[in-house]
């Protein structure tokens, strides 16, 4: 029986299928549903599911703020295993792009109110109160956004 984790012997794989086994997409399914998205480009510009990928090739995926870079040096239509993964692809992310992404996960965390574990749901009143901060945070925000709308540049 052949290795499942050898190189395909082919010039080209599908990008959809590439990109799922080398684990930058949990399911075939949602690999070409970035493709259609356009949050997987190769080479730069945007392609379909179908498109054959080849060796060199550079895959950017984007996953909310985070574009990740990687290089093809290997082809697969098999999926691997996530420990030899570096073997197959080429990580090109700059270290920015990583920590912007932390930056912005953090702060994701920070701006969501917060509930103690074990506290259970919120009760009608602890609702209520948080509904009204929730709706005068979002008229400042409003008011804010109206009162700058005269010193933005138009192009």
């Amino acid at each position: 029986m052949e290795d499942e984790t050898q190189p395909v012997k082919e010039e080209s794989v599908r990008v959809d299928v590439w990109a799922w086994s080398v684990r930058l997409f949990k399911t075939r399914a949602f690999a070409g549903a970035a493709c259609k998205k356009e949050q997987l480009l190769v080479n730069g510009s945007r392609c379909k599911a179908s498109r054959q990928v080849r060796i060199g090739d550079e895959i950017q995926v984007k996953r909310g703020v985070l574009m990740r870079t990687v290089l093809v040096k290997a082809l697969l239509s098999k999926r691997i295993g996530a420990k030899v993964v570096d073997d197959y692809v080429t990580d090109l992310t700059p270290p920015e792009e990583y920590e912007k992404a932390a930056e912005a996960a953090r702060l994701a965390r920070t701006v969501q109110p917060v509930r103690e574990a074990g506290t259970g749901r919120p009760t009608k009143r602890e609702r209520r109160s948080l509904d009204e901060v929730m709706d005068d945070a979002a008229e400042d925000n409003a008011n804010f956004e109206e009162f700058v709308k005269p010193f933005i540049r138009r192009r």
